[in-house]
């Protein structure tokens, strides 16, 4: 499989712009379940911040609440069509760095934009789009560490037969306790499950529309869908 985190960086910000392009004022206010302090106003202000933050140098705390804070806070008097112009202006720079190899250090930003594709998405009753070749991959980095983190816990090995799509939001927290447990473990999750949630547990169940799309496709798009 080609790995190019740059051109996947792009093609889920056009995805995310084309959706987000045609929300007016109340649908930016949507809530956002899967964020619940934030609305998808709040979610594009801090896709964009990520952008705009790296572009002027502003990376100390990277990745923190207080980083993502702030992000939200410059985005309040900002529409959403100004935040996206800003974006698509900053981020063909971002993606160029992100397909070199040093950009494989990044990695975490290709994670975050399709993590919160998803949440937007979800807030807006489409279903999630993953194009294949980024859910494996995801999917094989999440599978990796979590038997490094049994190994570090002392944990004996267990399998967890579940599709990469639904592993990537599961791991991620976006499910609840119970739909973790559903999921097909060869032996009981019990022990498992404070290692297997990295931000913690849903509360409760965003209910998504699970599936992936390839690469191009819009996740309204029916020949997006096998």
């Amino acid at each position: 499989m080609t790995i190019d985190l740059g051109e996947w960086y792009r093609a889920a910000r056009e995805r995310i712009i084309a959706v987000a392009s045609e929300l007016d004022e109340e649908g930016g206010a949507t809530a956002v379940a899967a964020t619940p302090a934030w609305d998808v106003h709040d979610v594009v202000a801090h896709l964009s911040g990520i952008v705009d933050d790296a572009t002027h140098g502003r990376m100390e705390g990277a990745t923190t609440d207080p980083w993502t804070a702030a992000q939200v806070e410059r985005g309040r008097g900002r529409t959403i069509p100004e935040m996206l112009d800003g974006w698509a202006e900053q981020a063909p720079l971002m993606e160029s760095f992100l397909s070199s190899p040093a950009g494989a250090e990044s990695w975490r930003a290709v994670l975050d934009i399709h993590t919160h594709e998803c949440d937007l998405l979800t807030a807006l009753g489409r279903p999630i789009a993953v194009p294949t070749d980024v859910a494996s991959w995801v999917a094989g980095m999440l599978r990796a560490s979590f038997d490094e983190s049994l190994v570090a816990a002392g944990l004996p090995a267990v399998t967890v037969e579940v599709d990469d799509v639904e592993l990537f939001r599961s791991r991620l927290g976006r499910r609840t306790e119970a739909e973790v447990r559903g999921h097909g473990w060869s032996s009981d999750p019990t022990p498992y499950l404070d290692t297997w949630f990295v931000f913690g547990r849903a509360e409760t169940s965003l209910r998504e529309r699970a599936g992936t799309v390839s690469e191009g496709r819009a996740p309204d798009d029916p020949a997006a869908h096998p």
